[in-house]
């Protein structure tokens, strides 16, 4: 887990940001928007999902038949660490879809949610779960440097910067199985498609306009069946986006907090 304290004029808000990270990253893919969102005035916590980076490898038992569920669990438990009664859920790729999944089961918990470079998941055909569980064997059969060489390009637009490109499959590369299983398992459980017209909380919906791997086309849909949801494009940037353009990224994440009315974040 990483955390960023409030570090510029800004007057500092009470209600966290927490950001969850994709299937293949881990808390430190958020330095650079983790920095940025404190000079704004905002405590910041990234979260290092159950299996990943520096939180322990779950059990063989984990997710269980209710994945979703299990992950869900996980988060709210990490704000009851925090002691924070709400926090502004900002998720990237699988952490958009635990998101989603906070949002619709517990969304008293939620001030506002921020999509990014994400998906329903992948269970939204029988075809998608099965190929989001043979990643697990890919991993199992390749290593994990040799896993994020073969994936990782795609997770970048063309011309990315080669030392952002390095953080990125360095972070894949770094990847544990029992980790990757978990959140292979939750996005084969998860189509979050018919829980989008039921979400009642703020929400933004930002993708980078060459993402190749769940795609513009994807988050346009989350947008439309989210009621009232913002939407924003990152000009250059691919699935990465956070990584790619993060000033840019966050520029549209405070740029929405700010317009949130005074309950439901600013004040708080």
């Amino acid at each position: 887990m990483r955390t960023w304290a409030p570090s510029g004029s800004s007057s500092p808000r009470t209600t966290p940001i927490l950001l969850l990270h994709g299937i293949g990253g881990r808390a430190d893919a958020f330095s650079a928007m983790g920095e940025l969102l404190a000079e704004a005035g905002w405590n910041t916590v990234a979260w290092d999902a159950p299996g990943y980076g520096a939180s322990p490898d779950p059990g063989a038992d984990m997710p269980g038949d209710d994945a979703p569920g299990t992950y869900v669990d996980a988060v709210l438990r990490l704000l009851d660490e925090m002691g924070a009664a709400e926090a502004h859920l900002v998720g990237v790729s699988w952490g958009g879809v635990i998101a989603t999944h906070v949002a619709a089961r517990a969304s008293e918990r939620v001030a506002s949610l921020t999509l990014i470079d994400s998906t329903r998941g992948s269970g939204t055909t029988e075809e998608k779960a099965a190929g989001m569980r043979a990643r697990v064997d890919e991993l199992i059969e390749l290593g994990g440097p040799d896993f994020a060489a073969r994936r990782a390009p795609r997770l970048l637009a063309d011309g990315a910067d080669p030392a952002i490109a390095a953080e990125v499959t360095d972070h894949m590369g770094s990847v544990r199985v029992p980790g990757y299983r978990g959140a292979a398992e939750m996005m084969a459980q998860s189509d979050t498609g018919p829980l989008l017209p039921t979400l009642r909380v703020p929400t933004l919906v930002v993708v980078g306009d060459e993402d190749r791997v769940t795609g513009v086309d994807e988050s346009r849909l989350l947008a439309r069946e989210i009621q009232g949801a913002r939407y924003a494009e990152i000009a250059g940037a691919g699935h990465a986006a956070s990584q790619e353009r993060p000033a840019e990224v966050t520029a549209e994440l405070l740029a929405f907090l700010s317009d949130l009315p005074v309950a439901e974040g600013m004040s708080r």
